[in-house]
Parts: structure tokens; sequence; C-alpha cells
């Protein structure tokens, strides 16, 4: 049977849309790769995270915003489903500062947005010692913090396993081990695999992270992303000592402390480093002292998505009208959006949000 939807990447992106596409009643094929594939959903960082975004374009602070307003409900209604919790937890959020120049500067830049907001942007100054009242194990050398209320995290690996088992409930189909290799339109898209296995759907969409610098071309789409690596340690589990989350380091709901990312532009390579990972470790011990005392139990790196701005690209093939690119540095925080919002761009509704700034024209 023919699918409405034929989506190209199984990864947190891929399968946030594809859950909301079934929610609407639609047919829906996932084609994911093998375990050879850089897969940023296995190495993210897990922020539900506003803060930040969008200095130099306010809608993607407000998209982000819109999506972390949504993630709760999205939460509950995979919990209830599949009896997977997913770890989601938005009490707010740090950006944890060594230097009073540096957090003064930053706020400044929050300040510039609050206001192209309209007032819309939840944050507070706390210097060190509010800030320790908050996190008792904060170390001497940080000076202070910014705490944002609209943001939180969840547990990657959770919203993976959820996201998997309620798309199947819902009737969607979901292949491993595809590589898709071109797709090609007649009445239908006819999207085919190295293994000579053939979907048909009526729409197409990109969502294969890193695959779309190959594919993106056959479809019509400029595709122009790269790789930037992240290398991220995790502590054994530890008793309550990260209250909130942070950019250096976050408690998860299973007890271990992870610590990262790095932001490496190292081309498609993976690989842990040493100076990477000693890096991590000696600011998150600046930032939290008693992590001096922690035992590693792993560490691994992963290759994120990034346009050339840092935004997300939604566009619609101009050779190809029905084929999708949907890509993004920050899957976990715009999982909700996808799932909730993106279905209405996608089958051009009334209710579509305004996606435009997010085409590729802005590259021409």
């Amino acid at each position: 049977m023919d699918s409405d939807y034929a989506i190209i990447g199984g990864g947190v992106v891929g399968l946030s849309v594809a859950w909301g596409l079934l929610k609407r009643g639609l047919r829906v094929t996932v084609l994911d790769g093998d375990d050879g594939s850089f897969r940023a959903s296995r190495g993210n960082f897990g922020l539900v995270w506003v803060q930040s975004k969008g200095m130099n374009q306010p809608r993607y602070a407000q998209w982000s915003q819109s999506s972390a307003a949504a993630w709760a409900d999205f939460s509950d209604e995979l919990t209830d489903a599949t009896g997977h919790a997913v770890g989601l937890e938005q009490k707010g959020g740090y950006d944890l500062h060594f230097s009073e120049e540096s957090l003064e500067a930053t706020v400044a830049k929050y300040e510039t947005l609050k206001a192209r907001l309209g007032g819309d942007y939840p944050y507070e100054v706390l210097g060190h010692n509010a800030l320790r009242k908050e996190e008792p194990e904060i170390g001497p050398k940080v000076v202070g913090a910014i705490l944002h209320h609209q943001d939180g995290h969840a547990n990657p690996l959770k919203l993976l396993r959820a996201l998997s088992d309620d798309v199947r409930r819902l009737g969607g189909i979901i292949l491993n081990g595809k590589h898709v290799v071109d797709v090609k339109k007649r009445d239908l898209f006819h999207v085919q695999c190295a293994d000579g296995s053939e979907i048909r759907a009526r729409k197409t969409i990109l969502s294969a992270g890193l695959g779309a610098m190959e594919l993106g071309p056959k479809l019509g789409f400029k595709a122009p992303i790269r790789p930037q690596r992240g290398q991220v340690l995790i502590t054994e589990k530890m008793p309550k000592i990260i209250n909130r989350p942070s950019l250096i380091a976050r408690q998860v709901d299973e007890g271990g402390i992870q610590i990262g990312a790095t932001n490496e532009e190292v081309g498609l390579d993976d690989r842990v480093t040493q100076p990477g990972l000693s890096g991590l470790a000696a600011e998150a011990i600046a930032a939290y002292p008693i992590l001096g005392r922690a035992q590693l139990v792993r560490s691994w790196g992963a290759l994120r998505i990034l346009s050339p701005d840092g935004l997300p690209i939604y566009q619609e093939s101009p050779e190809m009208p029905g084929a999708y690119l949907v890509t993004c540095h920050s899957g976990i925080t715009l999982a909700a959006a996808h799932a909730r919002f993106l279905p209405d761009w996608l089958e051009g509704t009334a209710a579509a949000p305004d996606l435009e700034v997010f085409s590729e024209a802005r590259f021409s």
C-alpha cells in the first residue's frame, strides 16, 4: 500500500514529524539508516532550550519558545501511550559565567532580544550568592548565572524509544537498515533503497540529518549543512547534586552527570579526543568542584547538524513539489513543534506556522 508520506531518516526529527502526521490520520513510512549512520539523536545533550537562541533572528527564539511550551503535553501523551517516561523536567536552566564581563555582555544581548520579542523572554540574573542558594555545589569560580525559566531537559534515548514505539502503535511503518540512494517523482514519489526495495508515497520528507548532504541536491535542495562534532562525558550515578541543567553539565533522570559538549569543526570524524574530553572535565570541575571526585563511566563523540547560520531549514523543493527538507541542530528542543505544528505546514492547512524565514532562500 502506498503511503501519504515517506520520511527519510528515523531519528528524533523524523520520528517526531511522523508521529504528528499519524495523529492526523495520515499513512507514514519511515526509512531509517543502518548502524553505521552518523546519528545526532544518540549524541546530543538532551536540552529543551530557549536561552541564547535567535539572537539575530527572533523568529527562531519564538519557534523554540512555542516548542518548549508544547513539550509537557507532548511528553505526557507519549508516556501515557507507551508507558515510557522521557525524563522531562522544565524548571529553568542556567547559562553559567566565570567573569562579570561575559555575564554583562550576555545580559545586554538578552535585553535586546527581549525587546524584539515584546518582553516575552523570562530570565533573571543570579549573582554568585543567589546561585549558591539554588545550587549548593556551585564552585567559587562561577561569578553568576542567567536563569531562563523556559528551559529544561529530557532523556533523548527514552524519547527516541517512546517515539518509535508510538509511531508503530499508531500504524506507522519503520523500516530499519535502509540506505536511500535516489528519489524519483512520477505520479507518486518513488524512494529507492540500496537493497533494491522501493517505497511509494504522495509526499516525501528528507530528515536524514547529515544524509541530506548527499540526498538533498538530488531532490532539488541546496542542503548547505555541515557536521559539527560534540564530545560528551557521563559520570557514575550520583546523589542529587545539580538541581537545574546548564550548558556545562546536567544531572540526568537516572542520576549520572552528563558533561558537554564540545563544538568542533572536524568534518565526518566522530572520534573522542583527549584534549576535547580534558577540556570538558576541567570546565565541569570549575563549575561544580564535587565532580572532581566522580568516576567517569563513558564518553562519546557524535556529529550534529549545522546550517550556515545555525537555524533550522524547512523547505519545499522547487524542483519536486511535495518533497520537503526538514533539518535542524536542536532536534530535542524542537521535537514538540515538529510533532504538533509542522504537520500543518506540510499539509498546508490554515493553522500552518509561518516558517518563511527558515527557507533556503536566505542562503541565495
